[in-house]
């Protein structure tokens, strides 16, 4: 990763547009998903987002369903990038097409997710207001020059903007861009991140105001005595979040099968979530209302019973028909649904226990979140902004991270990487410091350097070469100083005249690292330069040669690293002192 502090200011620029932005993308789209569902579904105008409480079930709920189904199918045949919730496709264009998202997803993503959640899927806004702000962020990445990891940033600090827009939670916003989209923790990245996403959480509290976007009642978490039932619902989550993926995941497979298009999928799950949904219409739509009905315990046990079944239910089958919508808010109102059930249960079964069970609710959600998306720090944060209840904090940590242990045990893939896996990606999940920046030359070069002589003939060094069997051999005049490197290849020219002199042949301007340099600084020569061996150069002195096996010998000490030892058998490793100087060139006389 290398970046200036000039490149890294230019970046914190850009990223400041991409945070207005994706801040004012964050409102059209609420707005638009607003006015659509009042004109389709309810049949007035308006631009205040609709309550689905009010809503009656009726044949009119398929026919629009089945209409938005229709758009979306036509608008995919524009931008086929808009089905499904779009993350996965954002990871994709980080991974596989260095960040570049085409223009009309910034267009069409938006507008396919407003109408469908205008149109009654039981979808949320965050997922398309992620994409669409990355597509804004990746299109100032391509207009602007700047590297792909550049532009993969700018993308990031889209997402993150959109995510910080829509629900004025700005550190959860900057904690998702890195753990699903940039898998990189550095101030190149985190300074421009936090910056679009404070900017855009300044939009929000601008056009949304600044209070939490779920009001809760202040609840009593037990301290020690209630972290057991938190570790109970923190493994049940786990299990909740793994129904909630593979019952997914079965979906979509079920809708591959299908005799008939893909463009056909949208409309078939619209009127199979859209009838389903007629049971509780409340479950249709985005459902944040709903989620804060849950929180306070405003809704009877058997009517949020039905609410988190149906809506689980509908979620399937919407969007594993390929249409375009979110995944958090209907985890949110599923987990927060099970939560208050698992709360209850709890409270009746252990009377000593006395927690309310919206507190269980709360802490489901984070659970259940983190367990499904593998997004386990993000969905600590998130819940805590949302909320800003202070209190939550240790019982969402505890469960939170047990969900993630019982799900990663059981499910191979989360919400988010299932998709890239049928298409051959593989989604890492660890950070950590290379040790290529960790170690310095002078602890993995080879210091018993094999050279030649200045005044070899080339016959000469061909013998040499065939009895020691090495690669490369640098040359020292009569002061043992270095004046060239003579390689195998460069003997094996036609024109070579045995009688030749080495100097004749060898090359002359060679690349040399010194040793308080830092190993990556060797491989970075070795890529520059298509070579395979580096001199070790220090007070003009040859000390050592760097070679790529030598630098292999990190990675195995990163391995020894790994495995279990004996207590008798631990011993304090080479020290890290990270140096961060690029090659130069050697002194040749």
């Amino acid at each position: 990763m290398y970046s200036t502090p000039r490149r890294t200011a230019l970046l914190t620029i850009l990223a400041a547009a991409v945070g207005l932005a994706g801040g004012g993308t964050a409102w059209i789209l609420l707005h638009l998903i607003a006015f659509i569902t009042n004109a389709a579904v309810f049949g007035r105008l308006g631009f205040h987002p609709p309550s689905f409480a009010d809503l009656h079930p009726s044949p009119r709920i398929v026919v629009v369903a089945v209409l938005g189904g229709l758009l979306i199918s036509l608008l995919a045949k524009w931008s086929p990038i808009i089905r499904g919730h779009g993350i996965p496709e954002a990871m994709e264009a980080v991974l596989t097409k260095q960040s570049r998202i085409a223009p009309r997803t910034a267009l069409a993503k938006p507008l396919s997710a407003a109408i469908a959640i205008g149109t009654s899927a039981p979808f949320g806004a965050e997922g398309p207001i992620i994409v669409t702000g990355g597509a804004i962020g990746s299109l100032l990445g391509q207009v602007v020059r700047v590297s792909p990891a550049e532009r993969k940033i700018l993308l990031a600090c889209g997402a993150a903007a959109g995510m910080s827009a829509t629900f004025g939670a700005p550190l959860a916003a900057v904690i998702l861009a890195i753990e699903l989209l940039l898998f990189e923790f550095s101030a190149r990245a985190l300074v421009p991140l936090i910056v679009a996403s404070s900017i855009a959480g300044g939009v929000h509290n601008a056009l949304f105001g600044s209070g939490p976007l779920f009001s809760v009642p202040v609840h009593d978490y037990g301290g020690l005595g209630g972290l057991p039932s938190f570790v109970l619902l923190g493994l049940a989550c786990g299990l909740l979040a793994v129904v909630i993926s593979q019952g997914l995941f079965v979906v979509e497979r079920l809708y591959r099968r299908l005799p008939i298009g893909e463009f056909w999928h949208p409309m078939i799950g619209a009127v199979l979530f859209a009838s389903v949904g007629l049971i509780a219409p409340r479950a249709l739509g985005v459902g944040y209302d709903a989620i804060g009905d849950v929180l306070n315990s405003r809704l009877a046990l058997g009517t949020i019973a039905v609410l988190g079944l149906i809506k689980l239910v509908s979620w399937w089958l919407a969007l594993g028909s390929g249409t375009s919508g979110g995944t958090l808010a209907p985890i949110l109102l599923i987990s927060a649904a099970f939560g208050t059930l698992f709360g209850t249960a709890v409270n009746h079964l252990l009377p000593g226990v006395d927690i309310s069970p919206g507190a269980f609710a709360l802490v489901a959600m984070a659970a259940t979140f983190g367990g499904s998306t593998r997004a386990t720090f993000t969905a600590i944060v998130f819940v805590f902004e949302l909320t800003r209840d202070y209190q939550v904090v240790i019982p969402v940590m505890l469960a939170t991270v047990l969900a993630d242990l019982v799900f990663s045990a059981l499910s191979e893939h989360s919400i988010m990487t299932e998709k890239l896996s049928h298409r051959g990606l593989r989604i890492g999940r660890h950070y950590g410091v290379d040790p290529l920046t960790t170690y310095l030359v002078s602890q993995v070069m080879t210091s018993a350097v094999a050279t030649i002589s200045a005044t070899l003939t080339a016959g000469e060094a061909r013998e040499k070469f065939v009895k020691g069997g090495h690669g490369a051999y640098p040359i020292l005049d009569g002061d043992g100083v270095m004046v060239g490197i003579l390689t195998r290849g460069d003997l094996l020219d036609a024109g070579v005249d045995a009688g030749d002199s080495v100097l004749e042949h060898a090359s002359r301007d060679v690349v040399s690292v010194g040793p308080r340099d830092n190993a990556m600084a060797a491989l970075d020569v070795m890529l520059d330069e298509g070579v395979e061996h580096v001199p070790v150069i220090a007070d003009g002195r040859l000390v050592g040669i760097c070679t790529r096996t030598d630098l292999l010998k990190v990675r195995q000490e990163q391995r020894t690293s790994e495995a279990p030892q004996e207590p008798s058998r631990i011993a304090p490793g080479p020290p890290l002192r990270p140096r961060h100087r690029r090659g130069t060139r050697a002194p040749i006389r």
